[in-house]
């Protein structure tokens, strides 16, 4: 029988999915990397008093099947009219054990993309563009709820951390096709491959574990990132594609959440497995500040099979996310050019079949004996004798 307060945690973690879940979605993270500040590995946030985690997680996507609501538009791929993102992203990261319930975390991303279309490019040519460099450094502490030494069957670690802009928000590369003469012309990247948004933001962060059975877990894990910077200022030239893409003039500084929930089994000391499922979603309107500039809708649920690997102080991670429900629902621009014509609109989006999430990471652990000073008094009467 589970401990009364270890009931309200459970309540609470169900309290914040269903308010997660519950958020109306915008902005394809399918298209987007980000990640949590202090880390969604257990592995990575259980630590002693002075460990030290260092580590790296590789993310990889190509995104091309293009959607309207849940529906896919396949011909886009017939008529080779597609959008195509690939995106790698290197997290890398440190964290180190304050106490054996506290935990402070730095992320250094760097990304490489790139983004090939015909749109773009006055729909007369394929072309693509490249980013890469910096993403925006994240700076993240946690807090495990109750005690681990007394609670080794289950935990909930609730994190708070901030965005720092460091990312270039405006990369830019050559635009073929553009011109008032049909010129080539230097213009910002599309804001799915910018490396960085642009705004300082907040992070709100939970893990939580609980053994079911022997070498069976239930976990789960998330966050929310606020960003109150509306817009960032940088042109995004949609508005010469249609005059009704005026408001996404300039790009937009959005919020973005993500949430995880399955159950890993281990199947021997070093070798564990994981399948659950993951909801990642940007809303349309964010919690702080306004709603204006240029975002995309889009929202996808993932089956999230997962295998790892811990010998000593090594461990290695590989999780691949398949989608199968993918939304691009009605933006703020849908919904104002719909009540302004009377005509239904809602624009599209490119989603990736799935993403592969590989993570490495080494503890050096704090094997300090601590003396007790009154041992240590007593040591030092002793030499002086």
């Amino acid at each position: 029988m589970l401990h009364s307060k270890f009931k309200f945690l459970i309540v609470v973690v169900l309290f914040a999915l269903f308010f997660l879940n519950q958020v109306t979605a915008q902005g394809c993270v399918a298209i987007r990397h980000f990640s949590s500040c202090v880390g969604n590995s257990l592995e990575n946030n259980l630590l002693n008093t002075g460990d030290i985690q260092i580590g790296m997680n590789y993310r990889y996507f190509k995104s091309f099947r293009h959607f309207r609501g849940s529906e896919e538009e396949p011909d886009r791929i017939t008529n080779n009219s597609e959008v195509i993102n690939n995106s790698h992203a290197w997290d890398y990261f440190i964290t180190y054990g304050i106490t054996n319930r506290v935990y402070t975390s730095v992320t250094i991303p760097t990304v490489i993309n790139t983004r090939s279309s015909l749109y773009e490019h006055g729909r007369e040519e394929r072309n693509t563009t490249f980013s890469r460099g910096l993403g925006d450094v994240r700076l993240g502490v946690g807090y495990w709820l109750l005690d681990l030494e007394n609670h080794p069957n289950g935990n909930l670690a609730l994190g708070l951390g901030v965005k720092l802009p460091t990312g270039n928000f405006n990369a830019s590369d050559i635009f073929y096709n553009v011109g008032p003469n049909e010129e080539p012309q230097v213009r910002p990247v599309d804001q799915s491959i910018q490396p960085g948004d642009g705004g300082f933001g907040l992070t709100l962060d939970l893990q939580f574990y609980h053994k079911i059975v022997s070498n069976l877990f239930v976990y789960s894990s998330g966050f929310y990132l606020i960003n109150p910077r509306e817009t960032n200022g940088i042109r995004t030239f949609r508005e010469t594609l249609n005059p009704i893409l005026q408001n996404e003039a300039i790009m937009a500084v959005p919020d973005q959440y993500s949430v995880r929930l399955g159950l890993s089994y281990s199947l021997s000391n070093t070798i564990s497995t994981s399948l659950g499922s993951r909801f990642d979603c940007v809303p349309v309107k964010d919690l702080i500040g306004g709603n204006e500039g240029f975002r995309r809708p889009g929202n996808v649920i993932s089956i999230d099979p997962g295998i790892g690997y811990m010998k000593g102080n090594l461990s290695l991670n590989l999780n691949i996310p398949l989608a199968f429900h993918r939304n691009r629902p009605q933006s703020i621009t849908d919904r104002q050019t719909e009540l302004l014509t009377g005509e239904p609109r809602n624009g599209d989006a490119a989603f990736a079949d799935y993403v592969i999430n590989f993570a490495v990471s080494y503890r050096i652990s704090n094997n300090k004996i601590k003396i007790d000073p009154s041992l240590q008094e007593q040591f030092k009467k002793k030499v002086q004798k």
